[in-house]
């Protein structure tokens, strides 16, 4: 059996590893001059939900909030897939845990529909801005 302090450590070493592949995903992003929307702000509008997805539990308000900002931000083409790509970078790195579940389905708990799937294999560039009904 591993000492107490061990199992602790266990415990907070995947948020450090999910934190650690924000700052990377943030240093490696593609920065396209057209996208108006960056991985920095789509993670600073996604940090209130980072509780939840690492354990689960009630959804906070802000976190909500958060997702249907990044959402009406990510109207035009080139931010969809600023957005997607942030987000698959992200989603790459928590993939075999129950993180990626939870991330995955926060749209759907905050009444959202996103542009774009939370999802490592994710085309972003399938993502484009819907031409107008005519």
């Amino acid at each position: 059996m591993a000492p107490a302090g061990n199992r602790g450590a266990r415990a907070v070493a995947p948020a450090v590893l999910l934190v650690a592949a924000l700052v990377v995903a943030l240093a490696l992003a593609p920065r396209g001059a057209s996208a108006a929307l960056t991985c920095s702000t789509v993670y600073n509008e996604l940090m209130p939900c980072l509780g939840y997805v690492q354990s689960g539990g009630a959804v906070p308000r802000a976190c909500c909030s958060g997702i249907k900002t990044l959402v009406s931000r990510a109207r035009a083409t080139p931010d969809r897939r600023a957005a997607c790509a942030c987000l698959k970078t992200v989603a790459a790195a928590a993939a075999g845990g129950p993180y990626l579940g939870r991330a995955a389905g926060l749209p759907g708990r905050c009444g959202v529909q996103p542009p774009f799937k939370i999802d490592p294999n994710v085309n972003c560039n399938a993502y484009v801005t819907p031409k107008p009904e005519a």
